[in-house]
């Protein structure tokens, strides 16, 4: 019983408190020696209720050890008010957007599943590669009639191939 206790002792005494999030949420590590190895154990213990969608991303990323160092306060702080600028300048274009549909102004066309370019327009971007001087070489005619050529050989040695009677040649 002794060492189940000094167990839990030693649990609570080796954690140390890395931070706490703006929701309450407070992070925790430990190191512990599994096998000669030492690793360092990282955890979340929620403020309310176990709500895994209140942890920010940083913290998150922390936690999954894809960050070496947790976040800190001011960093927490500074990606905030870019998060708050973001929402804001999203609100300004949506307001813009709303504005020219209004007005009868058409949005500007742009590239992908509703306005992608046409193919007349794609080749207009590349003048010397004009499909008039490619139909007038000669390699076009020697393909088509060496194509001919072997379309009209028999195949095999002599034997045609008929459906449901397939034999190995002799």
């Amino acid at each position: 019983m002794s060492k189940l206790f000094s167990k839990f002792l030693e649990f609570f005494s080796s954690r140390k408190l890395v931070g706490v999030d703006k929701v309450g949420n407070r992070y925790f590590t430990r190191a512990e020696e599994i096998d000669g190895i030492v690793k360092e154990k990282r955890w979340v213990i929620f403020k309310d209720e176990a709500e895994p969608t209140s942890i920010p991303v940083e913290w998150i990323c922390w936690l999954n050890g894809q960050r070496k160092k947790a976040p800190t306060q001011e960093e927490m702080v500074e990606l905030e008010t870019r998060r708050a600028l973001i929402k804001q300048n999203v609100a300004l274009l949506k307001k813009k957007e709303e504005e020219e549909r209004r007005s009868g102004v058409l949005p500007r066309k742009t590239i992908g599943k509703d306005g992608s370019p046409d193919l007349q327009s794609f080749i207009q971007q590349f003048p010397e590669a004009s499909f008039a001087q490619r139909s007038e070489e000669p390699s076009d005619t020697k393909d088509s009639s060496n194509r001919e050529e072997r379309s009209s050989e028999p195949t095999g040695s002599g034997s045609t191939y008929q459906p449901g009677t397939w034999q190995p040649p002799s």
